[in-house]
């Protein structure tokens, strides 16, 4: 794990955020074994063959989580948004996310990189 990522997490404000991003963390190295992570645009991105597979990013409200190579997902019904090879779920306080779930997205999108 890198460390500017692990500083990023701890440095988020909210602590409902920092869990959300500690666990979409969590999510992405398990279904991504070989995937290494680096800070870009002051964003956690996490690569696999040096090819993005996921990001997330934090705004004043939300904690927005992107997975890269989306096309052909089959994804739930409004949960996610954004253009076919990309697709984004935004999650505000009070809300989680089914970790399963995202693993197989992230690990089914990831394994054409």
């Amino acid at each position: 794990m890198n460390q500017e990522v692990t500083d990023f997490i701890d440095a988020v404000k909210e602590p409902w955020q920092q869990e959300l991003c500690a666990g979409l963390r969590e999510v992405v190295h398990g279904a991504v074994p070989e995937v290494t992570e680096r800070l870009q645009y002051k964003k956690p991105h996490f690569l696999k063959n040096g090819k993005y597979a996921a990001v997330i990013s934090t705004s004043k409200d939300a904690v927005s989580f992107t997975i890269f190579g989306a096309e052909g997902l089959s994804l739930p019904d409004g949960l996610f948004d954004g253009p076919s090879e990309r697709k984004t779920i935004k999650l505000k306080r009070g809300q989680t996310f089914d970790a399963a779930q995202l693993s197989a997205l992230v690990g089914q999108a990831s394994s054409a990189l």
